[in-house]
């Protein structure tokens, strides 16, 4: 089991890690405080204050408030809504549902028909950030990608009781 530091990790997070070490980091067992690791590093990387207890994508965490409620808050510092609810009613949303919009992603006949799909991007609405992009078809409801049950991860995977 390879252990990495944490300017490994920081690496990895900046998206300047070899790609040699990338793949053993993401193909070997992982080193028993390596999420402790990673979370410090995204603590690094925020200008804000509120606790990382859980990273749910390259922009987006669950953060513990002084209150002890859990929200998806964004790198760029807003707060979507509680863990609990889809963040992704809370951000700003471009549909893509005609030709035309689908034209500037893909060639001319290469996109889907408006009529089966649309796409979804969702922004953070401080920055403008891109987090995620849906593909459904019209009039799909936002899809609530992630419920995570973070007292069973940190009491029974982690071995620890969030504090």
């Amino acid at each position: 089991m390879a252990t990495y530091t944490k300017d490994q990790l920081k690496q990895l997070v900046n998206g300047t890690v070899d790609k040699y070490t990338l793949h053993d980091m993401q193909s070997q067992f992982k080193d028993p405080d390596r999420f402790h690791k990673i979370l410090e590093v995204w603590q690094e990387h925020v200008d804000w204050d509120d606790r990382i207890i859980l990273p749910l994508a390259e922009n987006l965490f669950v953060v513990l408030k002084e209150d002890g409620k859990r929200i998806i808050k964004s790198r760029s510092g807003y707060e979507f809504c509680e863990v609990h609810e889809n963040w992704k009613l809370h951000a700003r949303v471009f549909l893509r549902n005609t030709e035309e919009q689908f034209d500037e992603l893909y060639p001319r006949k290469m996109a889907c028909h408006p009529d089966w799909m649309e796409i979804r991007e969702y922004y953070d609405p401080n920055d403008g950030t891109l987090l995620e992009v849906e593909a459904v078809p019209p009039g799909y409801p936002a899809i609530h990608d992630f419920q995570p049950d973070i007292d069973t991860f940190y009491n029974e995977w982690l071995g620890q009781p969030l504090q």
